[in-house]
C-alpha cells in the first residue's frame, strides 16, 4: 500500500524554506528572460531548445524528445519551434528512420545564434548562482535540486552532454 502524504501544516522553518525557494523559482526565469531578450532576442525556453539541439548529435532531436528535456507538450515545443524555424535557426524534417516522428535541427545560423548567446547567458548563471554559493554549496544545491526533481518525476532529464557520457 503507498505511503500516505503528510498533510500537517509546514512549521514555521519550513515556511520560512518555502518562501525564500518559491521566491527563487519566480525570480530566477524573470532574470534569465531578461538578460537574453534584452542581449539576444531569445526567451529562456527558446535559448534551451537552441542549446539542446546545439549538444544534440548531429544538430538534431526528434521533437518528442526535445519537449521531454524541456519539459513542455509538443504543442508548446511546436510553437517555440516554429518562431525559431520562422528566423531561420531551426528547421524541421522527417526521421529518415521512423516517418512518424519529426526531427527539430539546427542550423548553421541556429549554431551561430547559441555560439553568441550563450557567453552572456553562463555569465548571469555565474553571478545569481555560483558566484553567492560557496563551492560546497554549489555541490549540496546539486545535490537537494535532484533530489526535489527526482521526487516530482523520477523519469531521466537533459543533461550537458559532457555529464551525460560520463
Amino acid at each position: 500500500m503507498p505511503e500516505q502524504p503528510n498533510t500537517d501544516p509546514l512549521g514555521a522553518d519550513e515556511l520560512e524554506i518555502w518562501a525564500s525557494v518559491a521566491t527563487l523559482l519566480e525570480r530566477l526565469p524573470t532574470a534569465l528572460d531578461a538578460q537574453l531578450q534584452r542581449d539576444s532576442g531569445l526567451t529562456h525556453f527558446e535559448h534551451g531548445i537552441l542549446f539542446a539541439l546545439d549538444s544534440a548529435p548531429d544538430r538534431a532531436l526528434r521533437l518528442s524528445v526535445l519537449a521531454g528535456y524541456a519539459n513542455c507538450t509538443l504543442s508548446r515545443l511546436s510553437r517555440a519551434v516554429s518562431r525559431l524555424e520562422s528566423k531561420g535557426w531551426i528547421r524541421r524534417e522527417t526521421d529518415a528512420t521512423d516517418g512518424r516522428f519529426t526531427l527539430g535541427i539546427l542550423t548553421p545560423s541556429g549554431h551561430e545564434k547559441v555560439v553568441a548567446s550563450t557567453p552572456a547567458h553562463h555569465a548571469l548563471v555565474r553571478q545569481v548562482v555560483f558566484d553567492s554559493l560557496t563551492v560546497a554549496q554549489t555541490r549540496q544545491l546539486r545535490a537537494i535540486s535532484q533530489r526535489i526533481s527526482a521526487a516530482i518525476a523520477p523519469d531521466e532529464t537533459w543533461k550537458p552532454p559532457t555529464l551525460a557520457q560520463a
